[in-house]
C-alpha cells in the first residue's frame, strides 16, 4: 500500500491538488455546525457508496450506472442532519449564477450531490446549515488552502459516543492526496463524525474516541460493546461522510467502484465502521484528464481516504 512519507509517488497534500476540484467550508462556531462543498465546474463522472445504517443523502440515484446523468457539479458535506439538507439549495442558486449545470434546454440545471452528520446534539440544535450557508461555502471556495478540524462540516463532529456526547471527544474534517506515476492524483476529503473510535491504522493504537468517565482512559468501543453486548449504552448522532477525487479518466461504473474502495479507508481507521446507528456515505469524482490504472487508483484512493480521516481528528478543536 503507498504510504505517505517515504517512497516515489508519495505525496501529502489536499483533494483539490486534483485540478479542477475546489472546495469551500461555512460554519457557525456558536451553534456548532456548519457546511463544506466540493465543487467541479466542468463536471466530474460520479459514484456513490452508502453503508451505514442511518443515512441522510441527496442525488445519490442518479449516480448509478444506467441513468441519464453521469456527471455532477457539486457535492455537499452538511452538518444538520436532514435539515442540513438545505445547504444544497444555495449551492444550487450559486451554480445557477455562475452559468454551470445540465443543460436541459430551457435552464441550466446544477447536478448536487450531498450527504449528512449528525450534529445536533453538539451546541445549539435549533440552528442548521441552510441554503445561506451553501451560499458561502461556495463563495469561499478555492483551490488552494483547505482548513482542516473544526471547520466547515467538521464544525460539530465528535467521535467516541458509545457512552453518550459526555465521554465523546471532538472531530472534525480533513483532506489528503496521493501523487502517482504517470501524472495522477487521488484526493480525499472526510467530514469524521463517528459513533466508534479513530485509530492509526499503521500502529493499531486508538488516536480519538470514547473516554472512561473516571479515568480519561480510551475506553476501546469494540472490546466495550462485544464485552458488555450493549448494555446501558447510549447512542448519540453520527456518521462519516467524504468525497474522493482524480483526475484519471472512469467511466461511471468505475467511479462508483472507487467510491466502494474509498469505504475501505473507513475500516482502516475508525472502529467499529458502517453500524446501525452510522449513515457512512463516500461519494467518488473523476474529472477525466489522464488514463490510469484502476488498481493502483483504488489503492491510493484507499490510503488518502484513511490519511483524511487522521487528519480529521488531529486537527480538531
Amino acid at each position: 500500500m503507498f504510504r505517505l512519507g517515504g517512497g516515489m509517488g508519495m505525496y501529502k497534500g489536499k483533494i483539490t491538488d486534483v485540478k479542477g476540484i475546489e472546495v469551500g467550508h461555512a460554519q457557525n462556531i456558536e451553534a456548532g455546525t456548519g457546511c463544506t462543498v466540493v465543487i467541479c465546474r466542468q463536471g466530474a463522472v460520479a459514484g456513490v457508496d452508502v453503508r451505514g445504517g442511518a443515512p441522510g443523502t441527496r442525488e445519490t440515484d442518479l449516480m448509478r450506472p444506467g441513468n441519464l446523468v453521469d456527471r455532477v457539479h457539486a457535492i455537499v458535506l452538511s452538518g444538520g442532519s436532514a435539515f442540513g439538507l438545505a445547504a444544497a439549495d444555495g449551492v444550487m442558486k450559486y451554480l445557477e449564477k455562475e452559468g454551470i449545470g445540465f443543460d436541459t434546454g430551457v435552464a441550466q440545471v446544477p447536478i448536487v450531490g450531498g450527504a449528512v452528520i449528525f450534529d445536533l446534539a453538539y451546541k445549539d440544535s435549533q440552528v442548521r446549515p441552510d441554503a445561506a450557508m451553501g451560499y458561502e461555502a461556495c463563495v469561499n471556495a478555492n483551490t488552494q488552502m483547505v482548513d482542516q478540524g473544526s471547520v466547515g462540516v467538521g464544525t460539530g463532529a465528535t467521535v467516541g459516543k458509545v457512552l453518550g456526547m459526555e465521554s465523546a471527544v471532538k472531530s472534525g474534517v480533513g483532506t489528503a492526496s496521493i501523487r502517482l506515476p504517470g501524472g495522477i492524483v487521488v484526493g480525499a476529503i472526510v467530514a469524521v463524525n463517528a459513533f466508534g473510535d479513530v485509530v492509526d491504522f499503521n500502529s493499531g493504537n486508538i488516536i480519538a474516541g470514547a473516554r472512561d468517565p473516571q479515568t480519561g482512559d480510551f475506553i476501546d468501543t469494540c472490546n466495550y460493546l462485544m464485552s458488555t453486548n450493549n448494555q446501558g449504552t447510549s447512542f448519540s448522532g453520527n456518521t462519516t461522510i467524504g468525497v474522493v477525487a482524480t483526475n484519471a479518466k472512469l467511466s461511471k461504473e468505475q467511479a462508483n467502484k472507487l467510491a466502494s474502495i474509498s469505504h475501505d479507508g473507513l475500516a482502516l481507521t475508525i472502529r467499529p465502521v458502517h453500524t446501525m446507528v452510522d449513515g457512512d456515505t463516500m461519494f467518488a469524482l473523476s474529472t477525466g484528464q489522464v488514463e490510469g490504472d484502476m488498481v493502483a487508483i483504488g489503492c491510493a484512493a484507499v490510503e488518502a481516504t484513511a490519511r483524511a480521516i487522521i487528519n480529521a481528528v488531529k486537527y480538531a478543536n
